[in-house]
């Protein structure tokens, strides 16, 4: 009777958490999208709000991660409920430098309104973004649903973020060498492409777990990447 009870506790205890995840989940979304639209529109309110709000994101990962170390304390959990818990503090830090991530693009947009704007590159970034988006939010419901198949599916789109980014780099170089005076904004560009790279590779981080919750183990292999034409070349830019 005590164990059930016990068993009851945790359950409600890593149910309010799981909430918390999808809160913070939520809000991550939102700002990726509002960051790729403040990109496109120009719209400086737009993105000292993105910025703003990530302070509520860092809140609630502390949050969690407050209330998971007191799970795991005063509920003695088993070897798979302790796996849940630390999954739980995974996820709620890979969505965290999600966050940092969009509002890194935000403070660049702030910039970039005060330059001549580079044609078709704000628009491809909303469209890369809009890609991450949309695979953190599959990985959010491959996390609830305990649906490693789904998870399995965002770790494959990851390569289509991969080509893109590539793609974007390649165009930042054309615009480079054909204007000079398009650098300082090429090179702004390029840190919000790698950010939203980097965004992708933390939505995969999500998906793993997810397989690993699931199944017990991790992908046997690395995901493939796709050819990084940056890496040899690139702006050498460092995240925020």
């Amino acid at each position: 009777m005590n164990e059930t009870h016990i068993a009851s506790a945790f359950d409600r205890d890593l149910e309010a958490i799981q909430a918390q995840i999808m809160k913070m989940g939520g809000m991550v979304e939102h700002a990726i999208a509002q960051a790729a639209q403040s990109l496109e529109t120009r719209d400086e309110e737009l993105a000292e709000q993105v910025r703003d709000r990530d302070r509520a994101i860092d809140d609630l990962e502390e949050q969690v991660n407050e209330a998971t170390a007191r799970l795991i304390a005063l509920r003695a959990p088993t070897a798979v409920d302790l796996r849940l818990a630390l999954s739980v503090l995974k996820i709620s830090s890979n969505l965290e430098r999600i966050g940092d991530y969009a509002k890194n693009m935000a403070k660049r947009t702030t910039v970039l309104a005060q330059m001549p704007a580079i044609e078709g590159a704000p628009a491809a970034l909303r469209r890369m973004a809009r890609e991450v988006e949309r695979m953190l939010k599959d990985a959010l419901d491959a996390y609830i649903r305990r649906d490693a198949e789904l998870a399995q599916t965002v770790l494959l789109n990851d390569h289509d973020v991969d080509q893109m980014y590539n793609a974007l780099f390649r165009e930042f170089l054309t615009f480079m060498m054909e204007d000079p005076r398009n650098i300082t904004a090429c090179m702004h560009l390029h840190f919000i492409a790698k950010n939203t790279e980097r965004m992708g590779d933390h939505v995969t981080n999500i998906a793993e777990q997810v397989i690993y919750l699931v199944t017990g183990e991790l992908p046997e292999a690395t995901r493939p990447k796709v050819d990084n034409v940056a890496q040899s070349g690139g702006f050498g830019l460092e995240v925020e």
